[in-house]
C-alpha cells in the first residue's frame, strides 16, 4: 500500500491507473511480496505467486516463467538501472526466462498480470547468475538483499536453483 501512495505522487495518471490495476490483481491472498528500501527510504517491491517447486531442479528452460499463470509484478518508487537500462519510477510486470547456464530477468511495460507475455513490451532484460541450493526451495521464493549503497539484489529460488541480479538506484 505504501508504494501505491508514493507512486501516486511520482507517476502520471495513466501509468498510475495501470499500476493500481496490476497491484490490485496481484494482491490476492495467495501472493507474496518482497521489498528492498534504499538509503533515501524509497523502495522497490516484487509480488509473485509462490507456486510449488520442491520436486524440481529448476524452472523449465527456454520458456518465460509466469508462476500460477500470471506475471510477477514489480513496483519502484525511484528510477533504477538494471543492466544498462533505466527503469523509470512506476509499476511493471516481471518475468524470468530460464536457460541451462543463466536466467534472464525481464521487466515489461505491460501491467496486465493476466496478459500473455509479449516481448515487444520488454523494457529491460538482464542476465542473472545462477547457482545450486543445498536444500531445494519448497515454493518459488523471491528475496531482495541490500548489497551496497544504492544497490538491491533480487534472489529468486526455484527448486534447487537460485538466480540473482542487482538493481541500482539512479
Amino acid at each position: 500500500m505504501r508504494c501505491v501512495l508514493a507512486c501516486a505522487v511520482l507517476v502520471s495518471g495513466s501509468i498510475l491507473s495501470s499500476t493500481l490495476a496490476a497491484q490490485q490483481t496481484a494482491a490476492s491472498s495467495d501472493s507474496e511480496s518482497t521489498i528492498c528500501a534504499f538509503e533515501d527510504g524509497r523502495q522497490i517491491t516484487a509480488r509473485y505467486t509462490p507456486v510449488s517447486t520442491a520436486k524440481t531442479d529448476g524452472p523449465p528452460t527456454g520458456k518465460v516463467l509466469s508462476p500460477g499463470g500470471s506475471a510477477m509484478t514489480f513496483f519502484t518508487e525511484t528510477d533504477l538501472v538494471l543492466g544498462a537500462t533505466t527503469i523509470p519510477t512506476g509499476g511493471y510486470t516481471m518475468y524470468i526466462l530460464p536457460a541451462k547456464k543463466e536466467w534472464t530477468l525481464i521487466i515489461s511495460r505491460n501491467t496486465a498480470v493476466d496478459a500473455k507475455y509479449d516481448d515487444k513490451q520488454d523494457l529491460a532484460r538482464a542476465s542473472m547468475e545462477i547457482g545450486q541450493l543445498s536444500n531445494p526451495a519448497e515454493k518459488l521464493a523471491l528475496y531482495f538483499g541490500h548489497t551496497g549503497q544504492k544497490k538491491c539484489e533480487i534472489n529468486i529460488d526455484y527448486g534447487k536453483t537460485r538466480g540473482w541480479v542487482a538493481f541500482r538506484e539512479k
